[in-house]
């Protein structure tokens, strides 16, 4: 018989988390929860939505919680130009040249795990611009399109600090490091963005072998054969008309690649920051816009050598194709923006997370017992605080000084925080990106919720926790540099 129980829509299950928050928020200050920030020793308590001063702000803010939310214009931005290298033909090329008619599934889904953990490069981009691909890729090869989504959004996710490359997450946690290791009297241990190098280049290789393994013999075998209305054409090779067009839009990719280099790292460095780094610079700033302006222009090159394209009218129209993708975005960004806005605005996930903290440093277990137990805290405390940068900035100045009368460096605390901070993104309703990434689902499939998505994800987030967190207790018995 089959279950009457079902998952409401994405935007109602925001709806319904925002009414959770405020009524916690309304519980919370009834009792006067109230915890100490370890950094600067200021006290914060749990403000009431419920108040009238709660009511007030939410009224105040209620537009702009939704206009100001986070992902909200990178992800337009970002499908402008996918809509047009979709729209162009550009995509479909580029699949038919590279993948063609061999079916090689087992590169392709390589493929999209690897592009999904180095995406990291680019901060949040692999969210928005890889999954739509991995679904295209899946779908050319036989493989179902919805297995692309999730596989290219567990490697994004859970594997969001290990990379081969500096990423732009390593240097604003070692800042942070830096700054709560000295605390500790005398200390001159190793604090720089590439402490966790070696690791971290590890923890890579082994990400990619439990996503694919996972992806393989659970993930493919339960969605099975797509049956569903998004349909893909029959393969057929690329004319030579098609062909010029590909090797025209690679030209201006390159010469566009070329542009950004050098407007970037040339003694000219107009995109390097006032002090000549790439910490908050333009470049790093900018970087998703840069990427869709190239696949514009790209796009738009194809389309015109193509004959796709004829005039402006059919560029503009390859701009908004997204849009309609975006209008069931749209819904369900506004309640998850309230949601978020609320939860920061309460300040219940610093309250939780900081108790949490506080109770963990409370116990006095072994070294390497007292790292297991913060991973897995750290990875519980994700599930409702999912900035990274946000819970290192109160979290380094609990467990740094900690571990350090343990004997522990910063930069072994700090690879810890990283295990646990990535392996549960996966599965958090809280990621700023889950609003996206159930609309992408729910293209192919009108009753994905956030319930599918869990069904999906959680043997990921389980198996790379486990898998990373034995890599940890390996590496820190024999006693292995973390870094440079």
């Amino acid at each position: 018989m089959k279950s009457k129980w079902r998952m409401p829509h994405p935007a109602t299950m925001f709806l319904l988390l925002t009414m959770a928050v405020v009524f916690l928020s309304w519980i919370c200050d009834i009792y006067g929860l109230k915890v100490t920030l370890p950094q600067s020793g200021e006290d914060i308590r749990v403000q009431s939505l419920l108040s009238p001063e709660g009511i007030r702000w939410w009224l105040r803010n209620a537009i702009k919680n939704f206009t100001g939310f986070a992902p909200l214009g990178m992800v337009i931005i970002a499908m402008f130009g996918l809509g047009v290298a979709q729209h162009s033909g550009f995509i479909d090329a580029c699949i038919r040249l590279g993948v063609g008619n061999r079916k090689e599934k087992r590169k392709v889904i390589l493929w999209v795990i690897v592009l999904g953990l180095l995406s990291n490069v680019i901060g949040d981009g692999g969210y928005i611009i890889l999954l739509p691909i991995a679904a295209m890729l899946f779908q050319w090869v036989g493989l179902h399109p919805i297995a692309g989504i999730v596989t290219a959004y567990v490697s994004v996710a859970c594997g969001y600090s290990a990379n081969i490359v500096l990423s732009t997450m390593d240097p604003l946690l070692a800042h942070t490091t830096q700054e709560a290791a000295l605390t500790l009297m005398g200390y001159q241990g190793n604090t720089e963005p590439l402490c966790n190098y070696f690791f971290m280049s590890a923890s890579t290789v082994v990400i990619t072998g439990i996503v694919y393994w996972v992806t393989q013999k659970w993930l493919l075998p339960t969605l099975g054969k797509y049956e569903g209305s998004v349909k893909v054409e029959a393969y057929r090779p690329l004319s030579r008309k098609e062909r010029r067009a590909v090797m025209v839009a690679v030209t201006v990719a390159g010469i566009y690649v070329a542009l950004i280099l050098w407007l970037t790292f040339s003694s000219y460095g107009i995109l390097r920051g006032v002090n000549g780094g790439l910490m908050h610079s333009p470049f790093i700033a900018g970087i998703l816009f840069l990427l869709s302006l190239g696949a514009g222009f790209t796009g738009m090159a194809y389309g015109f050598s193509s004959g796709r394209y004829r005039s402006d009218n059919d560029v503009i129209e390859g701009l908004t194709q997204p849009i309609k993708l975006l209008g069931v975005y749209f819904v369900i960004a506004f309640f998850a923006a309230q949601m978020f806005a609320c939860f920061e605005y309460s300040h219940l996930d610093k309250c939780l997370a900081i108790m949490g903290a506080d109770l963990l440093s409370s116990f006095e277990p072994g070294p390497l017992s007292a790292l297991i137990l913060f991973i897995l805290f750290t990875a519980f405390i994700n599930l409702i605080m999912v900035s990274a940068t946000s819970k290192w900035a109160f979290m380094s100045f609990i467990f740094i000084p900690m571990f350090a009368q343990m004997g522990i460096s910063p930069d072994v605390t700090q690879c810890a925080f990283r295990i646990g901070d990535s392996s549960t993104n996966a599965i958090t309703p809280f990621l700023f990106y889950m609003p996206l990434v159930l609309t992408y689902m729910r293209q192919y499939d009108k009753q994905i919720t956030y319930g599918s998505l869990l069904k999906y994800t959680w043997r990921y987030s389980l198996c790379i926790l486990g898998a990373w967190t034995l890599l940890f207790i390996v590496w820190y018995l024999l006693k292995i540099p973390m870094g440079l």
